[in-house]
């Protein structure tokens, strides 16, 4: 085209899905979140096991698969409501605690490591703060000193 009016390609629908996966999973503690469904579908799933592999457990499976299935809301909350992620994160950590003494060794270890750090992820995690726009400088404020003009 001899105008130079050429545009840019169009994004494809596959970027543009993943671009906003990414946008989804960073507004959020998704990586907390994760490791607390993990840690509590796998304490969850242990009692539920064939008797061939585990023992005869009786009235203790309840008190596991409870505790899995808190611990997997814990982990979906901290997804789809990040703005109560501090009681999430704390609330996973004491269950995953929890669980070392009333499930299985807290899913034979495995249930409690991933699910403290999950919780202590949860708990961790900060959202972004607003991006400024360009060439725009914060006010002086008590935090910040004021700016030298040369």
């Amino acid at each position: 085209m001899a105008g130079g009016t050429e545009s840019a390609p169009a994004p494809s629908p596959r970027r543009h899905w993943w671009a906003a996966w990414r946008r989804w999973r960073k507004g959020r503690p998704f990586w907390g979140g994760l490791a607390a469904v993990v840690a509590g579908a796998e304490i969850c799933a242990l009692p539920l096991a064939p008797l061939k592999i585990m023992l005869e457990q009786g009235i203790a499976g309840i008190p596991s698969v409870l505790m899995g299935l808190v611990m997997i809301v814990m982990g979906l909350s901290a997804w789809f409501a990040p703005q109560f992620r501090a009681l999430a994160g704390v609330l996973t950590v004491v269950i995953a605690t929890a669980a070392l003494v009333m499930s299985n060794l807290g899913g034979f270890l495995f249930g409690t490591v991933v699910g403290v750090v999950g919780g202590g992820l949860i708990f961790a995690w900060q959202p972004l703060a607003p991006e400024q726009a360009p060439g725009h400088s914060p006010e002086p404020g008590p935090h910040l000193p004021p700016k030298e003009t040369p």
